[in-house]
């Protein structure tokens, strides 16, 4: 079987895209462009996996890590001088090199795949992934004898009229003879306008030595599209949200409205659940089944169990149990985890805290910093006072307790199993079990107060006219 080997060409900055962000960094659907052709590329199978950087290679190394071997091209001359830049990695191996470059993050796996198996039965010295397109302008020409086999590629601005015509293009995408490639790497010259070494020159001085040069036609030309400018990363952002929206409602998932829904390439869903529109699923979040993900809701890197509804909230970081519910308008900030059957009602937010099974908190109130136990009631404005404007400290609440509403908890302090925290309470001692800890002012009323206030005349006034 003949070795596999795949170059990635990453290393061009990307002018066009005006950013500081090296352009195969920019992400679509949470994954950066080449983190998508390189997870592709793995599916393959490759013996090795090169990847040329120049223009940001530390980032790109610090985002791809292992996963491949890197050539450094310190001066941008081009393709072909790109790919010249691995030659002491591959340049002595035997097999079939495959290079892609790192700005086509629409290719799949199985397209890769079946290059390798058309140049493989072809016996090609080099094999040309080409597509065709409605519109072919700007791309270059796959020239065909009258027998259908590769006679050249022609460029946009070198192409005759009938060869303007021509809808077959050519994708940027090879499959070569190793060694047959890197001989012919040292005869490209850079004799033209850019005085660059241009990888397709390789097949016009494989074809003048009387080598047999194959082009493959894939079937879905979208997946060719290469990001250049900010234009381009949208429509292939829009191809990638439909892909993966398909794929999940494929595997039994419900999306009201796919053109309203983002899902990032890493998001794992269970049948039957429901995604309602606006809904923004981010990072490595997974949800269980049976779940209802309400309109406009927003999960990062969180994991959200069976039977959970989420009703127009925001979740980060944080793990959701079973049977769990939150919302509407309301928070998860990272390190939060709600228990089995919580309930976190509307205007309410959590930040590194737990709630435990069957613990409830209705509506605009504030756990921060907090390890609550079972079956607790947390009224409404409650707020767990975490920090001293230097340190937060943590809370911790019992099993069975009942914080009554607009209580303050700060912290830190200790509510014992079956605590009681009075309304309107501010407390910062430890509350133990059965104990009902209670602190605020005695009420006092003023006998005829109403009648100082400067709103008094105006309410007299108004009840006279009343009348």
């Amino acid at each position: 079987m003949d070795k596999k080997f795949t170059i990635i060409l990453a290393a061009g900055h990307g002018t066009r895209m005006k950013s500081k962000l090296y352009k195969v960094l920019h992400p679509i659907a949470g994954k950066a462009m080449v983190d998508h052709v390189l997870t592709q590329v793995e599916q393959t199978n490759m013996d090795e996996i090169v990847t040329v950087v120049g223009h940001g290679a530390e980032k790109v190394e610090e985002l791809l890590g292992d996963r491949t071997k890197y050539a450094l091209q310190s001066e941008q001359l081009g393709t072909g001088h790109a790919v010249l830049q691995t030659e002491d990695l591959l340049g002595d191996e035997d097999g079939m090199t495959m290079i892609v470059s790192g700005d086509t993050p629409l290719f799949k796996a199985s397209t890769f795949e079946e290059l390798f198996d058309y140049h493989r039965q072809k016996g090609a010295a080099a094999t040309i992934l080409t597509a065709n397109a409605d519109d072919p302008f700007s791309y270059g020409r796959i020239i065909r004898n009258n027998v259908g086999v590769v006679s050249k590629i022609v460029e946009q601005k070198d192409a005759t009229r009938e060869e303007a015509e021509i809808t077959e293009i050519n994708t940027g995408v090879y499959c070569f003879d190793n060694k047959k490639l890197f001989a012919a790497l040292h005869q490209v010259k850079n004799d033209n306008a850019q005085g660059e070494y241009y990888l397709p020159d390789v097949i016009g001085i494989m074809k003048d030595q009387g080598e047999i040069v194959a082009a493959y036609q894939m079937k879905d030309f979208s997946e060719s599209m290469g990001v250049n400018d900010r234009r381009a990363l949208a429509v292939a952002t829009d191809v990638m949200k439909k892909r993966i929206n398909e794929m999940h409602m494929v595997n039994g998932v419900t999306i009201v409205d796919p053109s309203s829904t983002y899902i990032d390439c890493d998001v794992k869903i269970g049948s039957d659940t429901v995604i309602e529109p606006g809904v923004q699923l981010q990072g490595n979040t997974v949800i269980g089944g049976d779940v209802v993900v309400g309109a406009h809701s927003k999960i990062v890197d969180s994991t959200i169990g069976n039977r959970v509804v989420i009703t127009s909230s925001t979740i980060e970081e944080s793990i959701m149990h079973d049977d769990s519910n939150i919302g509407p308008n309301s928070h998860l900030r990272p390190k939060s985890e709600l228990g089995e059957f919580v309930h976190v009602g509307n205007f309410c937010e959590v930040k590194n805290a737990t709630l435990g099974a069957r613990t409830k908190m209705g509506h605009l109130s504030y756990v921060g910093d907090a390890t609550l136990g079972t079956d607790i009631n947390i009224g409404c404005g409650v707020v767990f006072v975490n920090y001293d404007g230097i340190n937060k400290h943590h809370s911790t609440v019992g099993n069975y307790s009942f914080v009554g509403s607009n209580a303050n908890i700060v912290a830190p302090v200790t509510l014992e199993d079956h605590s009681y925290v009075a309304a309107g309470s501010t407390i910062t001692n430890d509350v133990k079990e059965f104990e009902m800890g209670i602190a605020r002012g005695r009420q006092v009323n003023k006998a005829d107060y109403f009648k100082k206030l400067p709103v008094y005349e105006a309410a007299k006034k108004a009840e006279e006219e009343n009348k």
